[in-house]
C-alpha cells in the first residue's frame, strides 16, 4: 500500500529516519535488520529515491522505537510556544512543559507562586495517591507538611508522599518551582481552581 504524501511530509519523513537512526548511531546495515529491509531500501527512502509504502513505515518506526503516528505528524500542526496559565485564585502563574506527551502519563510544570502557604490551622492541605517532587529555580518555597514547615531555596529540591497534607507557598516573595507531577498530582495541584484563564 502506497502512502499519498505531499513532498514536504515525505522530506520530513525521511529527515525523521535519517535523523532517528543517527541520533542512535546506527548505520544502514543496523537499521535494515531491525527492520527487515536492505540497506539499498533503506538507503533509497532516507534520500528519495524511493517513495516510501506504509508497509515499510510501520517496521522502520517499530526499529527506531517511535510511532507511526509520530514519525508521520506534520510539524505545523504544533504551537511551539507554552503559554503560561493564570489561577490568580491561588497566586499563581502555571507553564504546563509536558502534559500529553510526557512518559508514564507524568506532568511537568513550571510555576511562579506569590501567595504564602495556608497554614495548617486553616486547612488548604491537599492529599492525593502518590509523590511530588520539586525543585527551586528561584526565591524560597515554603513546604507545609502535615505539621512541618519546610524552607526549601532555590537550588533545593524536596521529594515527598502526597498522602501527608500538603501544600507549597512563597516565602519572603515570589517563587518559581518545576514540578514533576503524577495524573493525580497534576489534578490536585495545576486544576483546583475553576478560575483558571489563559493569557
Amino acid at each position: 500500500m502506497r502512502m499519498k504524501q505531499e513532498p514536504d511530509v515525505d522530506s520530513l519523513i525521511r529527515h525523521r529516519i535519517k535523523g532517528l537512526r543517527l541520533a542512535r548511531g546506527w548505520s544502514l546495515d543496523a537499521l535494515a535488520a531491525r527492520c527487515f529491509l536492505s540497506p539499498s531500501t533503506l538507503s533509497r527512502i532516507e534520500t528519495g529515491h524511493r517513495r516510501i509504502a506504509l508497509d515499510q513505515l510501520v517496521p522502520i518506526a517499530r526499529a527506531l522505537g517511535t510511532t507511526l503516528d509520530q514519525l508521520v505528524e506534520s510539524a505545523e500542526d504544533e504551537d511551539v510556544v507554552i503559554r503560561p496559565q493564570q489561577d490568580q485564585a491561588r497566586g499563581m502563574t502555571i507553564w504546563n512543559l509536558a502534559g500529553e506527551r510526557a512518559p508514564h502519563g507524568l506532568t511537568v510544570a513550571k510555576i511562579r507562586i506569590t501567595a504564602p502557604a495556608p497554614a495548617v490551622d486553616q486547612g488548604g492541605l491537599g492529599v492525593h495517591p502518590g509523590r511530588d517532587w520539586f525543585t527551586v529555580l528561584s526565591g524560597t518555597a515554603l513546604l507545609r507538611l502535615g505539621e512541618r514547615s519546610i524552607l526549601v531555596e532555590t537550588g533545593a529540591a524536596a521529594e515527598f508522599s502526597t498522602m501527608v497534607p500538603h501544600a507549597i507557598g512563597a516565602h519572603d516573595g515570589p517563587v518559581e518551582i518545576l514540578v514533576i507531577l503524577n495524573r493525580d498530582g497534576e489534578r490536585a495541584h495545576l486544576h483546583p481552581s475553576e478560575e483558571v484563564v489563559e493569557r
